[in-house]
């Protein structure tokens, strides 16, 4: 998605305090990975996370901004406060102007997606008030001579939709029907935008979930870091995910009979990626 209306200059002071996030010693890093928190907030470090199934950890560090919540709000159980380190002193001001911003142009998208689908188009609104939804700053540093592993090896996301940003660097490839690997070479500035599991959950299918990966770099650009940021787009966290009626015909019987609240599914999910 090229015209997004999303501003050019915010994107490009997110991605800078990124960078310069990533540029502090590892030391410093791991002062802001919050234990019990299933890497929602804060920094996790290189080799942590690992696709669904996977034998090696991914080849990326990260850092999770979500939704600020004021004091008494009824999900503040379920969303911790954000990490804003002292050392990048407009980091909070650049990152969350994006996050506001990516979330705002979310909603937009899935009146759209409701109405594909012949649900009304404010469907996804109540669903996705206050939504559990996480920016994901995303570094994978230069890559060794012989890595084990891939920078992130085949899988779909948890979430709603995903909105990215930094997808110009080569290395993003989705999964074709057919079967083949093809890589995505947005415009600089554009937004790719993947269905999630809840999505594909809620539609039965009808829209499934976008499985992908980012391979690692030719030899004569594997010196070079890669830098993305993902909005992974969530339902409220006691959202029941219940298949829609629209999406259950007798060719598409009902694959999911029991609901499950978004917070339970993404947890169920964080477990086995390895952050719960």
């Amino acid at each position: 998605m090229r015209d997004h209306g999303i501003d050019a200059a915010a994107i490009a002071r997110a991605l800078d305090a990124t960078k310069a996030l990533f540029g502090l010693p590892e030391a410093l890093k791991r002062k802001y990975r919050l234990e019990g928190q299933a890497g929602q907030r804060g920094y996790v470090p290189f080799g942590v996370e690992a696709a669904k199934n996977a034998d090696a950890a991914d080849l990326k560090e990260f850092w999770h901004v979500g939704r600020e919540l004021p004091p008494g709000h009824r999900y503040r159980s379920y969303m911790p406060d954000n990490v804003w380190p002292s050392e990048i002193a407009t980091l909070r001001a650049d990152v969350y102007g994006l996050y506001r911003a990516l979330d705002a142009m979310g909603a937009e998208l899935l009146r759209s997606i409701a109405m594909f689908l012949g649900l009304p188009a404010d469907f996804f609104v109540g669903a996705t008030r206050d939504g559990n939804s996480v920016l994901r700053l995303l570094h994978y540093p230069p890559t060794p001579p012989n890595p084990a592993g891939i920078r992130a090896a085949a899988h779909e996301d948890i979430n709603v939709i995903t909105l990215l940003l930094g997808a110009e660097e080569a290395g993003l490839q989705l999964l074709a029907r057919d079967g083949r690997w093809l890589d995505v070479n947005p415009p600089e500035g554009a937004l790719v935008v993947n269905i999630g599991d809840m999505l594909q959950r809620l539609t039965n299918h009808v829209l499934p979930s976008t499985t992908h990966r980012v391979v690692n770099p030719r030899p004569e650009r594997a010196h070079l870091p890669r830098y993305s940021i993902p909005f992974f787009l969530h339902f409220a966290p006691d959202y029941l995910i219940e298949t829609a009626p629209s999406c259950i015909t007798a060719d598409n019987p009902n694959r999911y009979p029991a609901p499950i609240t978004a917070h339970d599914f993404l947890y169920e999910r964080l477990r086995e990626i390895r952050l719960a």
